[in-house]
């Protein structure tokens, strides 16, 4: 039976929470460990239930007609519309809600979700959430962890109490529900691993003295800011002088001026020494930008390749520049300060960083391992929280012990979900609060003069070079504090959902896909070589494998994560990009070889596709990376039955496709093509190809899907017909391509809006023709009334009804801030929809109520074809790149 999915979708919704979820922090799963790319929330959510609950169309006994379809399409994306709502993603109403749904129209049994490419464990929560039974694989050690955390290990303790003594002492107030109980546990250890690290750390993060007009005293450090530094190579200077990318600390805000770092250069002692400043004027740059860097002394230029040559010989210094504290009145910035004697680290990480020139940049200027990542202190901090683990954990075992939790000594990679298991569960959250303090200590770190605060590591997907960097204070209580740390995975535990069961494993996806009964596939698969997702995610686990070796020993087996079996398109590690895109499109083939083998036959598989739409090659733009996705769906027996586009960002002001990609990633569904399918000609795909796109294309029009998305939208009932096909040949017996296919779809989705001109007045059809060929740009008169005659009207015709002026041998089309505000439809004489359709657009611009109201007095039925020709201009729009009239018709 057809599924919604491969029908309709209410995308503004669903792309409409995908991208608020982008601004949600506390409680959300993202929050648990950082991983790379991850799928928004509610667009996995929806995806999962319109892949399970059938379209009306597919019960014609209960809903005979194309309206009843639709009456009942509305219902179904109202119930879809709450489900994608954040504050609902544990609303006991809205989640019994779909799961009846999905009850019923998989007739009581319901199928497994399998996520053979899992990553950050979006797609598995949500089935887990939606009462499903979740399955997920990943190759990568980190993501299996990751997602252990978020689907497997929550529902094991679902309901208990938590076993600190402070929360035991207090049992009768309040209940647990789900893992809340475990996340307060989460936050009561954590708690008691920084007191034990302060009692042996804590004397290498003094407080600071404040100046007078801060009220003296002593304040609590924030982040010690750091240049790095290399001899000038200027040889009348002879001493180090600094990288710094920006010296100001705090950009001027309203009430509180800008703060900036002053350097003063001493010519006797060949020194520099740094004061804070602050006022209206702070300087524009630093000392080092894209092209290289300036020695602060001279003035003359240091290249990066004498950069470079310094720090391969291990002669780049460093040197700190200012400190930022815990003030009376918010953060305070004062001069660097003497720091106290730090030792050797007790542990470091050991390993080379990848040989990864695009996304790892340190290399090129001698930072080569892991270990070279972090300043001698922040190695102590993260080792001594790490050592703390082992500690922590007795504590745990004797508390889980003494509040009656089963001492059965089984562990919770076993099944178990007694004291050991509890502990296990812990440990391996705190293992995660580990990660986060890493990721915000490194010297990677650089110093955000905006929100003023500590930037990650992983500001994007790469480890790139900073020059002046922040080392963050555990024990303080800002930026990059270990308690920071610890209540964000509370929080993410805690919200996690109460009802179903998951399991992760770290397979392959072809392994994965073979070992889940009759699954249903959602999944985000890696595109190309778009995230080197093995080599970025070692900065975690060489952590992880040192304090979970215990906990979870076959995914910590290995000195660093996976390479060789990894699924992405890597020249550097294939040798040039040829070998590595036959690499990924030889592995991709085979995993949806297996998919076409395993996968559920009653519902449509689901796949994100991400991958850069556009690719130029001599002047010739195509969507490469999507036809090769789509042509090996194909080659592999899939058939395409929808595709859909969801944002999942959003701007302050609304931007067209000429301007912008709207649409971040695609959802296809998909399923195995049937048994009996057979060959057709070019002539028979075409035939049924404008026989059947019109009325989907209807559908789609019906429910508002946006212009914007309509071309993208209409391709999946395009392929669904090129896909039914095991072949199309052409005319000289050659195999019909994807990408000669999505040309015909094209073609076809032109004429379907074009044919609703017919819908159109005389005067209408005269302006949709006339603003193709000439815009809003004045032609010659000659033109126009030839124009006019073939449309059955004038220009005098055109000009009374308002759309278009004419003089001095001139017509062109009346603008739209040129159209008189008091215009009233019930008292115009040659009403058009072209008039409503521009009068809308402004009352839009000003406000829903007052468009609401317009539409309310020219009726349903002109504003269904206002509709209809705003489909048709924002089409005209796109493609001649009118990027403001595409926006205001989208």
């Amino acid at each position: 039976r057809r599924k919604l999915i491969e029908v309709a979708l209410p995308l503004d919704a669903i792309s409409g929470a995908s991208a608020r979820e982008k601004s949600i922090r506390h409680g959300h799963p993202s929050t648990l460990h950082l991983w790379w790319a991850r799928r928004p929330l509610a667009a996995a959510r929806a995806v999962l239930w319109a892949s399970l609950v059938d379209d009306p169309s597919a019960h014609p006994e209960r809903f005979p007609t194309v309206e009843d379809q639709a009456v009942e399409r509305e219902r179904l994306f109202g119930i879809l519309k709450e489900l994608v709502v954040w504050e609902n993603s544990n609303d006991a109403r809205v989640l019994e809600q779909a799961r009846v749904e999905i009850e019923k129209s998989c007739e009581g049994g319901l199928p497994n979700i399998l996520d053979p490419f899992c990553g950050g464990g979006a797609i598995p929560l949500e089935a887990r959430r939606l009462g499903l039974p979740a399955f997920g694989g990943d190759l990568n050690p980190v993501a299996v962890l990751i997602s252990k955390g978020l689907v497997e290990i929550p529902p094991r303790f679902d309901g208990l109490s938590p076993v600190n003594p402070d929360s035991q002492s207090a049992l009768g107030v309040g209940s647990w529900e789900g893992a809340q109980g475990l996340a307060e546990d989460i936050g009561f250890y954590g708690r008691w691993m920084r007191e034990m690290a302060f009692e042996r750390i804590g004397h290498l993060y003094p407080k600071v003295k404040l100046p007078a007009s801060e009220g003296g005293g002593e304040a609590t450090v924030i982040a010690w800011l750091w240049a790095r530094t290399v001899e000038s190579s200027d040889p009348s200077w002879g001493g180090h002088v600094p990288l710094v990318r920006s010296w100001v600390l705090r950009k001027g805000k309203k009430n509180k001026p800008a703060v900036w770092v002053v350097p003063t250069v001493d010519r006797a002692d060949r020194s520099v020494t740094y004061r804070v400043e602050e006022g209206d004027d702070p300087p524009e740059g630093g000392t080092v930008d894209r092209r290289g860097g300036t020695c602060l002394a001279t003035g003359s230029p240091i290249g990066f390749p004498y950069i470079r040559e310094q720090g391969r010989r291990g002669l780049m210094g460093r040197a700190m520049i200012a400190v930022v504290a815990e003030g009376n009145r918010g953060r305070v910035y004062v001069p660097p300060v003497t720091q106290p004697e730090v030792p050797e680290p007790s542990w470091q990480p050991s390993g080379p960083l990848p040989k990864n020139p695009r996304d790892f940049k340190t290399p090129l200027y001698g930072i080569t391992t892991w270990a070279d990542l972090f300043t001698d202190r922040q190695l102590v901090a993260l080792s001594t929280f790490s050592g703390l683990l082992g500690e922590v954990r007795s504590v745990v075992e004797a508390d889980a012990r003494a509040a009656g939790l089963a001492d059965d000594g089984v562990r919770l990679r076993d099944g178990g979900v007694g004291v050991t298991a509890y502990a296990d569960a812990v440990i391996t959250y705190l293992a995660f609060v580990v990660d986060r303090l890493a990721d915000r200590s490194s010297t990677i770190c650089s110093w955000d003069s905006g929100y003023v605060k500590i930037r990650n590591t992983f500001g994007r997907q790469a480890v790139p070079m900073v020059w002046d960097y922040a080392e963050g204070n555990p024990f303080s209580g800002s930026s990059g504090n270990w308690l920071g740390q610890v209540g964000w995975v509370r929080k993410a535990v805690a919200a996690a959902p109460e009802r179903g069961c998951g399991e992760v494993l770290q397979r392959d996806a072809v392994a994965r896909l073979g070992e889940v009964s009759l699954p249903v596939v959602c999944t985000d698969p890696p595109y190309y070589d778009n995230i080197s997702y093995a080599d970025l995610s070692d900065f975690f686990f060489v952590w992880l494998r040192r304090n979970l070796s215990d906990v979870w020993p076959d995914e910590t087996a290995t000195l660093l994560t996976p390479k060789v079996e990894e699924l992405v398109a890597n020249p550097y590690r294939a040798g040039s990009k040829a070998s590595a895109r036959v690499h990924f499109e030889g592995g991709m083939s085979d995993v949806l070889g297996r998919l076409v083998a395993s996968q559920h036959a009653g519902f449509p598989a689901t796949i994100f596709y991400a991958y850069k739409q556009q690719e130029t090659k001599e002047g010739d733009t195509a969507s490469t990376g999507w036809e090769t996705f789509l042509q090996g769906l194909v080659d592999v027996g899939l058939r395409v039955t929808g595709t859909w586009p969801v944002r999942t960002e959003l701007s302050n002001r609304p931007v067209a496709r000429g301007a912008a990609a709207l649409a971040s990633s695609v959802v296809i569904a998909c399923r195995p093509r049937v048994g009996d399918a057979r060959l057709a000609t070019r002539r028979e795909f075409l035939d049924v190809l404008h026989a059947e796109l019109p009325g989907r294309v209807r559908v789609l029009q019906e429910q508002a899907i946006a212009p914007v998305d309509l071309a993208q939208s209409a391709i999946g009932p395009g392929m669904e017909v090129f896909s039914r096909y095991v072949k199309v040949l052409e005319a000289d017996g050659s195999q019909m391509r994807v990408r000669a296919a999505l040309e015909q779809i094209n073609v076809a989705l032109e004429e379907v809006l074009s044919e609703e001109d017919t819908e159109f007045d005389a005067d209408t059809r005269w302006a949709v023709t006339w603003y193709e060929q000439f815009g809003h740009d004045p032609a010659d008169y000659g033109r126009a009334e030839s124009l006019s005659k073939s449309k059955n009207t004038s220009v005098e015709g055109v000009v009374q009804a308002g759309i278009a002026e004419s003089e001095l041998g001139k017509v062109r089309l009346v603008a739209r801030e040129e159209l008189d505000l008091d215009w009233d439809p019930l008292s115009d004489k040659r009403l058009t929809v072209w008039e409503v359709t521009q009068h809308l657009i402004v009352c839009l611009d000003r406000s829903e109520q007052e468009a609401g109201a317009l539409l309310g007095r020219v009726g349903g039925g002109m504003g269904d074809r206002a509709r209809m020709l705003a489909y048709r201009l924002y089409q005209i729009a796109d493609e001649q790149h009118r990027t403001a009239d595409a926006v205001a018709y989208n």
